[in-house]
This record gives C-alpha cells, structure tokens and sequence, in this order.
C-alpha cells in the first residue's frame, strides 16, 4: 500500500517503521493540513491534532482516500464525517485506540460491567495513566472504557473526569514520565476487590493496530470500528 501519514510525531514514525517493515510504501507523511496530493496514497492514517483532524478525514473522502483516525478530541464532529462518508461512498475507521489488546479489553469491560450491574455493593472507578506529553484527558481509550460501563451498567447515567456526583462515573486521569497507557477498572466492596488493567509497554501495539487496520480498510466501502476489523463483539 502506499500510506500518507497525517500527523508525524511520535505515533506516526512509528507507524511509519512497522509499515515499512510489513513492505508498504510512505508517499506522505506531514503534520499539516493535507490538500489534494492525498490522491497519491492509497489510504491515510491520521495521527495528528484535534484542530485539523476534521479537516484531514474530510479531504480524504472527498477524494476517494479510505482514511484511519486515531486523532481524539474532534468527535463533536464525527456524525459529519460518518454522513460524508456515506454519501460519497467512502471508506473510515475511528478508534480511541487501536491496539489489538486493547479492543479485546473493551469487550471485557463491557462483559464485567454487565456481570456487576445488579451488584450494589461494589464501588466503581475507572483510572487511566498516560505520559506528561499528552495533552487531552481523560484519554480516548479511558473514554470507550467509560462509555462501556454507562451503557451496561445500572448505575450510571454519564461519566466525568474526577466526578464525585450520584449516577455519574468518575475518571482518574494521571500524568507521569515514560507511561505509554495503563488502564484500569475496579469494582471494589468491603468484602473484596475485582479488578482489570491494561498495561502498554510502548507505542508498538498501537502502531501495529493501525496499520492492520488500515491493511483491512483497503478496497471497502462504509463506517466501520476496530470489532470489524477483528471481528469480535
């Protein structure tokens, strides 16, 4: 494939390494806004910032560009990406995450959250532990964990990042040297404690994600999330 990579800091070389070893082709790799030269790639792999995510994903579509995006905090605009998509016929993956693993944890989450939605007795909290280099928080990742519990759980209603209102899932955002992403849920009562964590080691699982992704994406037409391109759920 020949790959433009949207966004080329850290996460972008190393996507950039892992696809150059599984033999694909890197025409672009920018961290600005892309114009018309997408049409040499294949598809696109955005990796780059809130601010001109939106504006990438669209001019991909618009010129029949399948595109991957890994870029958070644009979503208040993804109804319009997904209805841009449909009415050119293009082709979109978003993932807060795109490691393997991680997708995997988010069935998990959702399974356990279900098993102890009549369990009154357990206290919920979600915490999530990224580098001091990421801006946003919570993380996209903490975010789908949360979204998970609200949807199948009976106690809450909505989540917040540090919230301490009924009904509502508080997030535990931290920031600390050299931590590519931990996650972790626990239900908690005075009896015992159920807990489950993911743990990155580096940014090679995501990476890899996206470029199986991406490898998926090619030549389909449609929305799709990372349960179809493992399909699981």
């Amino acid at each position: 494939m020949k790959i433009a990579l949207l966004g080329y800091g850290k996460m972008g070389k190393t996507i950039e390494t892992i696809a150059l070893s599984r033999g694909h082709e890197i025409v672009i790799k920018t961290s600005k806004n892309i114009t018309s030269e997408i049409i040499k790639a294949d598809i696109a792999i955005d990796f780059s910032v809130p601010s001109a995510a939106f504006g990438n994903i669209s001019n991909c579509i618009l010129n029949n560009v399948p595109v991957i995006s890994g870029t958070t905090g644009w979503l208040n605009n993804y109804n319009k990406i997904v209805d841009l998509c449909k009415q050119r016929k293009g082709a979109f993956i978003y993932a807060s995450n795109f490691s393997l693993g991680v997708n995997i944890f988010f069935e998990l989450n959702k399974t356990l959250a279900k098993m102890m939605s009549t369990l009154e007795d357990y206290d919920v909290a979600l915490e999530e532990i990224h580098h001091t280099q990421k801006l946003d928080a919570p993380s996209g990742t903490a975010i789908t964990l949360a979204e998970g519990i609200v949807e199948n759980h009976n106690s809450f209603h909505s989540w917040q990042l540090d919230g301490n209102k009924d009904k509502v899932l508080p997030i535990i955002a931290k920031r600390i040297e050299n931590v590519p992403g931990t996650h972790n849920i626990t239900y908690k009562s005075e009896i015992d404690t159920i807990k489950i964590e993911h743990i990155a080691h580096n940014r090679h699982g995501f990476a890899l994600g996206a470029v199986i992704a991406a490898e998926w994406l090619v030549k389909k037409t449609g929305v799709f999330t990372m349960k179809d391109v493992l399909n699981i759920g």
